[in-house]
């Protein structure tokens, strides 16, 4: 069995952005390759293009949520319904184990530089520093974590 939370940590520690992560984790489950995972969640990293909304472990999380337990027929809007609030359930528990879903202000929390927790601007250079302020690690971590605990439940 593959340990998700640990994988999507690593994988950020690699170098994918924190919804390529989380997302990459889960091709086990998704049947998608890597590749093609990373390609579709790429623009998820940093709140969405560094836009820093919504974090890109929570983006992720929704992307596997709807490949794993997603509907696909329009006319049924139970199965709508019932998806919705599953990822309102993965929401929920990712805010209160975090604090927040939204990537500004997960980077405040950990007291990231505001100037690096505002939207806008290129992507910062992996080095070892990078790593030591980033919660991304762990919040990929959280997300995979909080997805198999969802995922086994049904």
């Amino acid at each position: 069995m593959v340990d998700h939370a640990a994988l999507a940590r690593e994988l950020f520690l690699e170098g994918y952005n924190c919804a390529q992560s989380v997302f990459c984790a889960f091709c086990d489950m998704t049947g998608l390759d890597r590749e093609t995972a990373a390609r579709l969640a790429s623009s998820f990293g940093g709140g969405m293009g560094r836009l820093r909304e919504t974090c890109g472990t929570v983006s992720a999380a929704a992307m596997v949520l709807g490949m794993v337990r997603g509907y696909a027929d329009p006319s049924d809007p139970e199965a709508k319904k019932n998806h919705y609030a599953l990822v309102r359930d993965f929401a929920a528990r990712f805010r209160e184990a975090e604090g927040s879903i939204i990537c500004r202000e997960l980077l405040a929390r950990a007291s990231v530089d505001p100037q690096t927790a505002a939207p806008g601007g290129d992507p910062e250079a992996r080095t070892p520093e990078y790593y030591k302020k980033r919660p991304c690690p762990q919040l990929a971590w959280r997300a995979a974590r909080i997805l198999d605990e969802l995922l086994e439940r049904d």
